[in-house]
């Protein structure tokens, strides 16, 4: 048995794009029962590049989950720069650390500048290229609603991706830029990462990092799940959400009295 299975944790992080649901697109059902029957054991917690909005349409409106349920989930879009908890009914931010505005237009200039210059801008493009998610500004080639299947087309090797990143970085030395999905770029304040964010959340808690838990798809080198790794987390990879819903209905059985030898949902509670 993979010993994460066995451990006690008292939080389990996520990642959110395929790892809990595929690229943009709504959490599954299957990977909402198992995660509603997380919730009844362990403080749950998702840590995504995108902003609240793609957590609530992504997540949370096809998750189902009680107010008690709500009140162990823990969200921090844009990785961590920004936390939100469900208080009183409505999701609350307890923090926001942002670029400045002066900061943000400056990204947005060097970022579609060099996209003209290396031909990475398109005019054909499902949403917008550019979008200013406050704390951090995020390029994608090819609109923020793009089909996933166009998405895994257009940078498989990802060297347009790096061309971008590079180019970037080289204008705007005082920030980060580094890859995010599979055709983006995301520009932060130096040392913005899932292990900032990681490590945020500890502070907030109270709950230490050897208590936790982190469960996503892109934890080998260069992903953008990885810097958590140096914090010394446990980690669980997946290669996709399917991955993910088997592991928590095991890892739920295992910590359910009397159902070792039954994964499944705990019966689910109105809201």
């Amino acid at each position: 048995m993979d010993s994460t299975l066995r451990k006690d944790y008292r939080l389990i992080a996520f990642d959110l794009d395929d790892t809990l649901a595929p690229s943009k697109s709504p959490l599954p059902d299957q990977m909402a029962a198992a995660l509603r029957r997380l919730l009844d054991l362990v403080d749950v917690c998702v840590i995504s590049g995108g902003q609240f909005g793609q957590f609530s349409s992504q997540l949370l409106d096809n998750l189902g989950a009680s107010v008690e349920q709500l009140g162990r989930l823990h969200l921090m879009p844009t990785c961590g720069t920004r936390y939100m908890r469900h208080i009183d009914g409505k999701w609350v931010e307890i923090y926001a650390r942002d670029l400045t505005a002066q900061e943000r237009r400056r990204v947005m200039d060097v970022l579609e500048s060099q996209a003209r210059r290396l031909g990475l801008w398109r005019e054909d493009t499902w949403g917008p290229i550019l979008e200013d998610r406050g704390s951090q500004i995020t390029f994608s080639a090819l609109g923020q609603d793009a089909p996933l299947e166009e998405k895994r087309a257009w940078d498989p090797d990802g060297r347009k991706k790096e061309a971008l990143r590079a180019a970037g970085a080289a204008l705007l030395p005082e920030l980060e830029v580094r890859s995010g999905g599979s055709t983006s770029v995301d520009v932060t304040r130096k040392g913005i990462d899932k292990a900032y964010g990681i490590g945020e959340l500890s502070s907030q808690t109270g709950i230490a990092v050897s208590d936790m838990l982190f469960v996503g798809d892109r934890l080998d080198e260069g992903g953008n799940d990885y810097p958590v790794l140096r914090l010394g987390i446990d980690a669980h990879p997946v290669g996709g959400w399917q991955d993910t819903a088997r592991f928590v209905e095991e890892y739920a059985a295992a910590h359910t009295p009397g159902e070792a030898d039954r994964p499944g949902e705990a019966e689910p509670q109105s809201s």
